[in-house]
């Protein structure tokens, strides 16, 4: 890929085409998002409480899964005998209730994580925001703010 390195200097973020990723996040937002024109970082809490409404909506959508498989297998081994696949089949049916519960469980641990994490970023925020306030400021003009 002569001279380009795919990844900028932020850690694990890639800005394709550039060469050796010299270009900077800022650089590529737009006017008012904290780009280069712009002189505040504004961080969101959005994005991560999102996320965490799409895992749970997920878990919450894998709720009623179990009850239609059991529905869908009812009576399907009554009468069977001896056959083998259908044995087998009560065996995967297991399988898929406990891969099921395994997935409701993630998707609500991560749900808890992405919530925490955007509770961590606002309090981190604040902290920051707090630490600058005893720091005068010189305001444009030559007076301080």
């Amino acid at each position: 890929m002569s001279g380009v390195s795919g990844v900028s200097g932020v850690s694990g973020v890639a800005v394709v085409g550039e060469p050796l990723g010299r270009e900077r996040l800022s650089d590529l937002a737009g006017p008012g998002s904290g780009g280069a024109d712009s002189r505040t970082l504004k961080h969101s809490g959005g994005p991560w409480t999102r996320a965490a409404g799409g895992a749970e909506a997920m878990r919450t959508h894998l709720a009623p899964v179990r009850s239609e498989l059991e529905a869908a297998h009812e009576g399907l081994l009554a009468g069977a005998g001896d056959l083998t696949a259908l044995a087998e089949l009560g065996a995967v049916r297991a399988s898929w209730e406990r891969r099921i519960a395994t997935a409701q469980g993630e998707c609500a641990s991560l749900a808890g994580r992405l919530r925490a994490v955007a509770r961590a970023q606002g309090e981190t925020n604040e902290a920051v925001r707090s630490s600058f306030a005893p720091v005068q400021v010189p305001a444009p003009g030559g007076g301080a703010r």
